[in-house]
């Protein structure tokens, strides 16, 4: 099953969760937060705007992207939990 997302949408796929701290401490599942970034699986084709062209996205396929802590919605691919966010949404592009 594959998702195409509508106008400005876009399908991102979230960053794993830290299981270790950086001194070597592992998480309970209990104590992981949420992940703010992931990489960009799909993209609609812009919103339509009054004189009926689309704007352009500004994100593309496969880059890494940053968004707030409850943005989007979350659905499940092939068993594998992604989001579908409005692009307005998003915060950032990760570059480098």
């Amino acid at each position: 099953m594959a998702i195409k997302p509508l106008e400005d949408r876009v399908l991102v796929k979230p960053a794993e969760s830290e299981t270790k701290t950086p001194s070597g401490i592992y998480l309970p599942e209990s104590a992981k937060e949420k992940p703010v970034r992931g990489k960009v699986i799909a993209v609609g084709p812009g919103k339509r705007l009054e004189n009926g062209k689309r704007a352009e996205m500004s994100v593309k396929i496969g880059a890494t992207v940053v968004y707030g802590k409850y943005a989007g919605s979350e659905v499940e691919i092939k068993g594998e939990k992604h989001l579908i966010i409005k692009e307005s949404e998003l915060l950032g592009v990760l570059e480098g």
